[in-house]
């Protein structure tokens, strides 16, 4: 599902601010939240990474460029991890703020509009970060239902939380930002 139309404008960035007080914070804590919400979103679409095609075993690089941290994505097997600069030896590099990330995982964004603007780089293997792209498309995700599933009895107050923070970064689907 798309609501590409729905944003209109840049999206907002982490402050500088902020980006440089979380700096310090180690790592290992963020990727191990992080690479168990990707087995739980591969658990509820398994077909998800299959999508990839002849890109299976490629190495993606993606960088929020507001964030002192990237992170390397591996769909075979399925791998996340959570480095302070991308490494060298990947396939391909995708690095736009983090609001721009999220609203292209949801569709809120169009990619190519994305990066003819200059708000969203891409280097390496295009086809590759295409077959990404559109496999996450295919599975129409839900970061905020994904999140809330996370929470179990609590799962519908904190997906209003989530949505409402969504909305705020991304812009709120039914309302032009």
């Amino acid at each position: 599902m798309s609501h590409s139309s729905a944003v209109s404008g840049p999206l907002p960035t982490i402050p500088p601010i902020l980006a440089l007080a979380i700096r310090p914070l180690p790592l290992f804590p963020l990727q191990l939240v992080l690479s168990g919400f990707l087995q739980n979103i591969l658990r509820r679409n398994p077909g998800l990474l299959d999508r990839l095609g002849e890109h299976r075993r490629a190495r993606f690089g993606i960088k929020p460029v507001d964030l002192p941290f990237a992170f390397v994505v591996e769909a075979a097997p399925p791998r996340l991890l959570v480095v302070r600069e991308l490494p060298q030896n990947l396939d391909a590099r995708v690095s736009a703020s983090l609001a721009n990330l999220l609203a292209l995982v949801e569709g809120r964004m169009d990619g190519d509009a994305l990066m003819f603007s200059r708000q969203l780089g891409i280097e390496g293997d295009v086809e590759a970060v295409l077959a990404l792209r559109n496999a996450i498309d295919d599975a129409g995700l839900d970061l905020a239902g994904e999140l809330a599933l996370q929470f179990g009895p609590l799962g519908g107050p904190a997906r209003r939380s989530f949505e409402f923070a969504r909305d705020r970064l991304t812009g709120s689907p039914g309302e032009p930002r």
